[in-house]
């Protein structure tokens, strides 16, 4: 019989099996902190979508920093990645509510995003290569 998940630190601890078949108990994002976090992003966007473009994608390319240095760890990258594309999602829409017509459609969006692009979903910590002696 499994284990109980449990949530500690805004990760959701669940047992799993590693590629090799051993045991290993595995982190995801808790769904209360990644639901937070895409409602902070959203107000803060919200709040925010008025400002020059290459001012609000320099400040929100340091949020997603912030939160990949925080959420990125090993087994953990799917929702990071998901995060990412919330963001984007959340961007779109709060970019064409600047004014009555609709600024972008996707396609534009897309060349904006090449220009001011945002940083990729990155795993910063491997907690199985930590090295012995650190702590």
């Amino acid at each position: 019989m499994k284990p109980e998940t449990f949530d500690f630190l805004g990760f959701t601890h669940y047992c799993s099996q590693s590629k090799k078949g051993k045991f290993r108990v595995k982190r995801k994002t808790s769904r209360k902190k990644y639901r937070a976090s895409v409602l902070k992003c959203k107000e803060w966007l919200k709040k925010n979508r008025n400002m020059p473009a290459p001012e609000l994608m320099a400040k929100l390319k340091v949020k997603l920093h912030g939160y990949d240095r925080h959420y990125g760890i090993t087994d953990n990258i799917i929702a990071v990645q998901k995060y990412h594309y919330e963001v984007e999602k959340l961007l779109f829409k709060w970019l064409n509510r600047r004014s009555q017509r609709k600024s972008f459609d996707w396609s534009k969006f897309e060349k904006f995003l090449r220009k001011f692009p945002l940083p990729k979903p990155k795993i910063y910590v491997n907690i199985y290569e930590i090295k012995p002696g650190l702590f």
